[in-house]
C-alpha cells in the first residue's frame, strides 16, 4: 500500500475530511467523478490523486464519499479491484443512512468497516464526527482511524441504531446554525448595523454561547435564563422567538432530517 488515506467522492463533505486528515498526514490519494475537482483538492493539500481504482488499490483506510444512492454502483465497479489486494482496506463509510452490513454487501465481502457522520466543521478542527466500527474491525484499526481524524474536532463512539437521530442533529446541525446566524444577521442589519460586523457578532456569539454550554456543564436553559434580566430587552426577545415557534420548528426540522436518513438506506 502507498497511501495511509485514501479518498472516493472529493465534494464538500469528502473534501472537509481531506482539510482535516492533511493536517497530520501527507500520504494520501483522492479520486473524484470529476477528475478536476480531486486534482484541485488534492493540490492544495499536498495529496496525490488518480482514478477509483487506484485509489481502491492503494489506500489502507478507504473513505467513501460518494452520496447514498451512487454508493452501489461505485463499489460495485471497484469490487474486483478490492478482492484481489493482499490486505483488505478499512472501508470509512459516510453515507447518511447505509448500514455498515449494507456496506459490506455492497463491496462484495465482510472487509472491516467504520460508518462515521462527520459534519463540514472538521474542515476548521471544530467538527462532530461519529463513528462505530464493524465487529471484525480490530481496536489497532479504529485507533489508527482516530488518529487520521484527531484534527477534525470531536470524535465520540455511538450505537449503529442511534447513527441516523444523531446524524440529524449534528450532522445536518451546522446548517440549521447557519440559519439562525444568518438570520440574527440580517436582524442587525435591519436596525442599522454594516453586515460585515452584524455577521461577525452573530457568528462570534453563537461560538461563545456553544462554548459555554460545553465548559460550564451548565443546561442550555439555564444559561439562557441566566441572560434574561426582568423585564429586559432578552426576554423580549425570547419571548418573540417562542411565539412564532422557533423551538418547535427546530425540533421538527431534525425529526424531518432523522427519518430521511432512515429513508435512504431502504
Amino acid at each position: 500500500m502507498r497511501y495511509t488515506f485514501g479518498l472516493i467522492g472529493s465534494g464538500n463533505m469528502g473534501g472537509a475530511i481531506a482539510h482535516a486528515v492533511s493536517q497530520s498526514l501527507k500520504d494520501g490519494i483522492l479520486a473524484d467523478h470529476d477528475p478536476q475537482r480531486a486534482q484541485s483538492l488534492a493540490e492544495a493539500l499536498g495529496f496525490s490523486h488518480g482514478a477509483n481504482e487506484e485509489v481502491a488499490q492503494e489506500s489502507r483506510y478507504l473513505f467513501l464519499g460518494v452520496k447514498p444512492h451512487l454508493m452501489a454502483d461505485m463499489l460495485g465497479a471497484i469490487r474486483t479491484t478490492l478482492a484481489a489486494r493482499a490486505e483488505p482496506p478499512v472501508l470509512v463509510s459516510m453515507a447518511a443512512g447505509l448500514t455498515i452490513a449494507q456496506i459490506q454487501e455492497m463491496a462484495g465481502q465482510d472487509y472491516p468497516v467504520i460508518r462515521i457522520m462527520p459534519n463540514t466543521p472538521v474542515a476548521v478542527g471544530q467538527g462532530v464526527v461519529l463513528y462505530k466500527a464493524s465487529a471484525n474491525a480490530t481496536q489497532e484499526m479504529v485507533n489508527g482511524f482516530l488518529g487520521l481524524m484527531s484534527k477534525a474536532g470531536k470524535l465520540f463512539p455511538i450505537d449503529e441504531s442511534l447513527m441516523d437521530v444523531g446524524a440529524a442533529v449534528s450532522g445536518c446541525g451546522p446548517a440549521y446554525a447557519y440559519l439562525v446566524l444568518d438570520a440574527m444577521a440580517d436582524g442587525g442589519v435591519a436596525c442599522g448595523l454594516p453586515r460585515p460586523d452584524a455577521v461577525r457578532y452573530a457568528a462570534q456569539t453563537l461560538l461563545g454561547a456553544a462554548q459555554m454550554v460545553l465548559e460550564t456543564g451548565k443546561h442550555p436553559d439555564q444559561l439562557k435564563n441566566e441572560v434574561c434580566s426582568p423585564g429586559g430587552s432578552t426576554i423580549q426577545g425570547v419571548r418573540t422567538l417562542e411565539q412564532h415557534g422557533v423551538r418547535a420548528a427546530v425540533m421538527d426540522a431534525v425529526i424531518a432530517a432523522c427519518e430521511k436518513n432512515a429513508a435512504l438506506g431502504k
